[in-house]
């Protein structure tokens, strides 16, 4: 007897769909087809799963030793006089109960589970729970990805020239007018952020200036460098006017707290020295690390906070009142060269070698890994947009999305005409106060300032993003 065309059809649908709702779970969430049908292909479809896991798992323990089983009666007769309250049942436990038995197994149905061999001893002390599916039957909910936010794709802006050697910190004035940028060449350089002039230049340092910061409720303006100098400059006359002395060795990154008038610096001493900026007295001295302190960033809450990264491996954050370690991060495995700390979130993200991992404040725990640039990570900064740039030691540079980690734009950044391939590294970044341009110094002497492609659409540069199985956010 042959099927008509109509019928056939019908029965390739069903299968299709049912293969769908088989498998589908291990790339998708699958929406079920006739949802309001009772044969609903995905109800039947996790039904026959779970009656296959039964008879595959539970096969041979399924009938119980006599003594368990009068002992079984014994407690379920004397749990039905007691009076209770009656509690909704689960879906998985009802679609138990409708597995037909015949899809289990052969033999007699059981009540309980236990362990059928002639050698195992019974103990008439263990009970088990009638009734109740265990957890290992009960289907794991698909984890669901987060879609990430669409960001425009970024493009060279301006290029800055100007410095005699590599540009290795930057500071951003809090009016957005002009930023700092300091180098190889021992001097700092002031310029405009709208046009990229120069405005002025600082001279003071005997060896390059590896951190800068500008106060927002001071006039003032302080940098760092490889002389073992902490220096505070003066913006209304252009002077020196405070220097910070105790450290034994090149000071490489230094910050200052958003709410205290206090100043913390870090170097290759290997130890974090928190300073009061009036009386340039020292507060605390944060030791703990085994190699150069190289990135440091505060950040205000209930309780005060420094976190610093070092080349030995290792994030720690600080307890600012007591001046004692609060946790220590070791989930690098190579040294950490840089930190990133979100404007308004209270989360950050540490950079080394082809990694980069997202933390949360205050406790340190970790949320998330950004993963696909193999390279030395030099420099980390992120936007109130949610845009996390990370500039590598070859020159590469990475736009990731900070909520999910996606990285929905990588390139390689170019060295200037007369400068060697192999100075195309990318040694400090930061946004401006906006977070609409961002601001590079590289290997080739060069500040290059980058933004948001003004013409970008979702529909002309569509997010390139697929979910992946493996990966999880927490």
């Amino acid at each position: 007897m042959t099927s008509s065309p109509a019928s056939a059809d019908i029965l390739v649908r069903n299968s299709r769909k049912r293969t769908r709702e088989l498998f589908g779970s291990d790339y998708t969430s699958p929406a079920p087809y006739f949802k309001d049908s009772p044969e609903d292909p995905l109800y039947l479809a996790e039904r026959a799963g779970l009656a296959a896991r039964i008879r595959s798992e539970y096969d041979h323990v399924r009938e119980l030793p006599p003594a368990l089983a009068a002992k079984q009666k014994a407690a379920t007769a004397a749990r039905r006089k007691k009076p209770r309250q009656e509690e909704p049942e689960s879906s998985t436990a009802k679609m138990i109960e409708d597995i037909p038995q015949k899809s289990l197994s052969n033999r007699s149905p059981s009540t309980a589970l236990s362990l059928r061999t002639s050698q195992a001893p019974t103990n008439p002390n263990t009970s088990t729970r009638g009734g109740l599916p265990s957890s290992s039957l009960v289907r794991r909910e698909n984890i669901q990805q987060p879609k990430p936010e669409w960001h425009a794709p970024w493009e060279l802006m301006r290029v800055i020239s100007g410095h005699l050697g590599w540009v290795r910190a930057f500071a951003v004035e809090p009016n957005n007018q002009w930023f700092a940028s300091g180098a190889g060449d021992r001097t700092i350089k002031i310029w405009d952020l709208a046009s990229g002039s120069l405005r002025l230049t600082l001279t003071g340092h005997i060896s390059t200036v590896r951190g800068l910061a500008v106060s927002p409720r001071h006039p003032y303006l302080f940098s760092c460098g490889e002389d073992k100098m902490v220096k505070c400059w003066d913006l209304e006359t252009n002077k020196v006017i405070r220097h910070y002395h105790g450290h034994l060795s090149g000071v490489y990154t230094l910050a200052l707290h958003p709410t205290l008038d206090i100043l913390v610096t870090g170097g290759r001493d290997g130890v974090a020295r928190v300073w009061d900026m009036r009386t340039r007295s020292n507060i605390h001295v944060l030791s703990g690390h085994k190699q150069t302190v190289s990135d440091l960033t505060c950040q205000a809450g209930a309780e005060p906070q420094v976190i610093t990264s070092s080349l030995d491996a290792t994030v720690r954050l600080w307890d600012l009142t007591a001046g004692k370690t609060m946790g220590v991060l070791t989930h690098h495995k190579k040294g950490v060269r840089a930190l990133a700390q979100h404007p308004i979130e209270w989360t950050f993200a540490s950079g080394s070698t082809s990694s980069i991992k997202q933390w949360k404040c205050p406790e340190g725990a970790f949320m998330q890994n950004f993963e696909g640039q193999n390279a030395i990570i030099n420099t980390l900064s992120v936007n109130e947009d949610n845009v996390l740039f990370s500039g590598g030691d070859n020159g590469s540079m990475s736009f990731w999305d900070w909520k999910t980690g996606h990285r929905y734009q990588s390139l390689d950044t170019t060295a200037q005409p007369g400068s060697l391939d192999a100075e195309s590294g990318i040694f400090a970044s930061t946004f401006d106060r906006t977070g609409l341009r961002l601001i590079c110094g590289e290997a080739d002497k060069t500040i290059k300032i980058w933004r948001q492609d003004p013409e970008a659409t979702p529909e002309t540069h569509p997010l390139d993003w697929k979910p992946t199985l493996g990966r999880q956010r927490f």
